[in-house]
C-alpha cells in the first residue's frame, strides 16, 4: 500500500518541547483538575514547553495503574477538583473542610449530586457551568449509562469483577438491570453528575492551556481491562466464552522490560466482529479522545499489526504465539472517520519491518528512547544521528528508570560508551541526555519531570512485569523552581524548541 496523504496534527508542524508526567503526581487536597493543574501549567509556559503529556486518565482499579482502567471512555474521578462544587454552592465549607477528616469522595458527591439534581444551590444566581448538563447526558449516551451502571453494580458487588455477579446482572438480562437501576437511582445520578464535572474541569483546563500554547498529549492503551464496562456491556467484541471468562489474554514475549516477557491479562479483540460495523466501538473510542487531547499515542501499536496472543489458562507469558491484528483496514477506518486524528504510534519492544511499514504507510509519528540507544550499535535507531524529523525523542518512558538512575545502573562498559557518546563525564547527569534530546531533529523532544528534577531511582514511577510499588510518584512543588524553568526554557531556545 502506497502511504496516505493527510494534515500532520498542528501541535507536530514545528518543533517544540514536550514534559511526561501524569495528573496523579500532582499535589492538590482536593484533586488536582483545578488550581493544581493550572499551577503545572504556569510552570511549563514559564520554562518554553508547549507539550504536556501523560498517562490515560480513566478510573483505575486498586493496583491504580492507568492501562487498567474501569472504562476505556470515563474521567477519573478522584482527579475532579472539589473545590468547584464549593464555588458552585453544592458543597459548604465545612463539608469541604471534613474531606481532610476522611469523609470520601463518595459522600462528598453524593451531597452534591442530590443538591444539584433538586436545584438547591446558589438561589437565583446563574452558572452557566451547570446548564450543560443534559446536553452532555444526550452526548454521551452511548457509553455513560453502562458506564453507571457497571459502576452502581461494583459498590454493591465489589469483590471479583463482574464475572462473579449474579447470573442475571452478569448477562444483562434486560428486567434485572431495570430493577436495579430503579433501586439504585440516586447512586446512578451520582455518577453521572461526577463524570459531568470530570468533563466540564478537564475542557476548562485544556482551554487554559491551549491559551497559554500549551498542548495537551492524551495516551489510549491498545488493550482494556476485563474488569471494565467495556468488555461487560460489549461482550460481542471480546474473545470470551459464554460466561464471559477471556479465552485468550494479551502479552508480550520477553524483551528489554522483562526477560520472561509479561502476562497482561487483557481479554483479545474480536476484530472481526469489531469489522462488521467498520470499527464503532474503538472509532467512538477515539473521538472521545479527540474531545480531550491534542495529540494522542497509541500504546502498543504493533497490536495492530501482530499482537500476542496468550491462552487464559496459561501463566507463562513466553508460551504466547503472535497472532495477525487488523492493521490496513483498521486504521484505514480510522482515518476515513478523522482525517485529522492526531495519532502517534508507540512503536518500542519487538518492532519488526512489517510494524514500521504500517506506520508508514498511514505517517505516523513513532517514538525513539535514548536510554534504549547505547547497545554499542552505531546503527541502533534510538541514537539521535538516526532519529528521523517526524518522530519524537524521549529520555525515558514512564516505563523506564529514571534517567539518573539508568545511567547509575549501568555496567562500566557501556556508561563509558553513554560518555564517549555525549562527550561529558556524566558529571551532569540526566542533563546531558536532556540536551541530547533538545538537539535531536525530532519534532518533539519529551522529558519525564523526574528527569529534569535529575531524580535517582527512588523515583521511578512503574516497573514493568511488577505489580506492587507503582504509580506512586509525588511531586513537591518547592522542585518546580524559576532557576530550573530558567534552565530549560535556554535550553529550549538554543535548539529551536520555543514556541
Amino acid at each position: 500500500m502506497s502511504e496516505v496523504s493527510r494534515p500532520c496534527p498542528t501541535a507536530l508542524q514545528v518543533r517544540r518541547a514536550g514534559v511526561l508526567l501524569h495528573p496523579t503526581c500532582l499535589p492538590g487536597q482536593y484533586g488536582v483538575l483545578g488550581s493544581s493543574a493550572r499551577r503545572f501549567m504556569d510552570f511549563l509556559a514559564e520554562a518554553g514547553v508547549s507539550v504536556w503529556q501523560m498517562l490515560p486518565v480513566g478510573p483505575t482499579h486498586r493496583d491504580l495503574s492507568p492501562y487498567q482502567s474501569l472504562s476505556a471512555y470515563a474521567g477519573s474521578q478522584d482527579l475532579i477538583d472539589l473545590e468547584d462544587l464549593l464555588h458552585w454552592g453544592l458543597l459548604t465549607d465545612a463539608e469541604l473542610a471534613g474531606f481532610s477528616n476522611d469523609t470520601s469522595r463518595k459522600a462528598l458527591f453524593e451531597l452534591a449530586a442530590g443538591r444539584f439534581h433538586r436545584g438547591d444551590y446558589a438561589p437565583g444566581v446563574d452558572y452557566p457551568e451547570l446548564s450543560g448538563y443534559e446536553a452532555f447526558i444526550r452526548h454521551n449516551s452511548f457509553w455513560l449509562h453502562d458506564y453507571a451502571l457497571f459502576q452502581a453494580l461494583r459498590e454493591d458487588y465489589p469483590v471479583d469483577g463482574w464475572q462473579s455477579w449474579p447470573r442475571p446482572l452478569r448477562d444483562r438480562e434486560p428486567a434485572a438491570l431495570q430493577a436495579f437501576a430503579q433501586q439504585r437511582q440516586g447512586t446512578l445520578e451520582r455518577i453521572r453528575f461526577e463524570q459531568f464535572v470530570f468533563f466540564h474541569q478537564w475542557h476548562n483546563l485544556r482551554r487554559y492551556g491551549n491559551e497559554k500554547g500549551l498542548y495537551l498529549f492524551g495516551d489510549i492503551p491498545i488493550f482494556v481491562a476485563h474488569d471494565s464496562a467495556d468488555v461487560w456491556s460489549r461482550r460481542d467484541q471480546f474473545k470470551l466464552d459464554p460466561d464471559g471468562a477471556a479465552i485468550v489474554v494479551a502479552g508480550v514475549p520477553p524483551d528489554y522490560f522483562s526477560p520472561r516477557g509479561q502476562h497482561w491479562g487483557n481479554p483479545i479483540y474480536d476484530w472481526s466482529a469489531m469489522a462488521v460495523d467498520g470499527f464503532r466501538w474503538w472509532l467512538d473510542r477515539l473521538g472521545m479522545q479527540r474531545e480531550l487531547f491534542d495529540i494522542i499515542r497509541l500504546d502498543h501499536f504493533r497490536g495492530l499489526q501482530a499482537y500476542w496472543e496468550i491462552p487464559a489458562t496459561d501463566p507463562e507469558p513466553v508460551n504466547g504465539c503472535w497472532v495477525s491484528g487488523p492493521g490496513q483496514s483498521f486504521l484505514s477506518a480510522c482515518f476515513e472517520a478523522f482525517p485529522d486524528l492526531p495519532l502517534v504510534a508507540e512503536n518500542l519492544g519487538i518492532i519488526g519491518a512489517e510494524v514500521e511499514n504500517l506506520r508508514h504507510d498511514f505517517q505516523l509519528p513513532g517514538m525513539t528512547v535514548l536510554q534504549f540507544g547505547f547497545d554499542g550499535s552505531p546503527h541502533n535507531p534510538h541514537l539521535p544521528h538516526n532519529h528521523k524529523a517526524w518522530d519524537l525523542v524521549y529520555t525515558g518512558t514512564h516505563d523506564n528508570d529514571t534517567t539518573l538512575g539508568w545511567y547509575r545502573s549501568l555496567d562500566e562498559r557501556t556508561r563509558e560508551y553513554v560518555n564517549r557518546y555525549t562527550g561529558h563525564t556524566g558529571s551532569d547527569m540526566p542533563w546531558e541526555l536532556i540536551r541530547m534530546a533538545m538537539a535531536s531533529v525530532s519534532v518533539l523532544a519529551v522529558v519525564p519531570l523526574q528527569d529534569l528534577l535529575a531524580l535517582d531511582s527512588d523515583a521511578r514511577f512503574n516497573t514493568p512485569g511488577t505489580a506492587q510499588g507503582n504509580w506512586l510518584w509525588q511531586l513537591s512543588w518547592d522542585s518546580c523552581t524559576p532557576a530550573l524553568a530558567s534552565r530549560l526554557r535556554h535550553l529550549l531556545g538554543l535548539y529551536g524548541r520555543l514556541p
